[in-house]
């Protein structure tokens, strides 16, 4: 049995984190395919397929349950998608793109039961990556410092499982002492 597309994460980045006059031609094309092409193309093909659905129901097996709506789509974004700095300029402007992007599907979609939400994450992410990167023992066990993401998830099921009468369009997580 097959169940319908009723969820999309749009999660990918490539950041480059150097002064404006250091970033490279190819920099900001991988910057820009990554961050905004992928960005148009990703929810293009999701939302064609939710909006040949119906309203999910909750015999479906869905977690929106009665929710009123077709589906949900979440673009994860960063702080610099509200905010450029000194060495963010390639990825502030795309990271501002695909925020701009989010809230114009929002708007367009909306009006056809499909949740668009644009999530701000600021902040490392305790991964077997990031563990190995920094290996840091007090940064992985000082959950204060660092994002979970169990927890980033958990937000993620709270936005799909909004009803159409209070829908979320942009939510930040941040650790409890990160520094913004």
């Amino acid at each position: 049995p097959s169940s319908p597309l009723r969820v999309a994460v749009f999660n990918a980045g490539y950041g480059v984190w150097k002064p404006f006059l250091e970033i490279t031609e190819d920099e900001v094309r991988e910057s820009v395919d990554t961050n905004i092409l992928a960005a148009f193309a990703f929810p293009r093909a999701a939302l064609l397929e939710f909006t040949k659905l119906e309203l999910e129901t909750t015999n479906e097996g869905g977690v929106a349950g009665n929710a009123r709506k077709r589906g949900t789509l979440i673009f994860t974004g960063a702080t610099a998608s509200i905010r450029g700095n000194t060495t963010t300029s390639a990825f502030s402007a795309s990271k501002f793109a695909i925020r701009a992007l989010s809230q114009s599907v929002a708007k367009e979609f909306g009006k056809q039961n499909i949740h668009v939400a644009h999530s701000i994450i600021d902040g490392g992410i305790i991964t077997d990556r990031t563990k190995s990167r920094l290996n840091d023992p007090s940064w992985e066990a000082n959950q204060d410092v660092r994002l979970d993401p169990d927890s980033i998830a958990k937000t993620y099921l709270h936005l799909v499982e909004q009803d159409s009468s209070s829908w979320t369009w942009e939510i930040d997580l941040r650790p409890a002492h990160e520094k913004w």
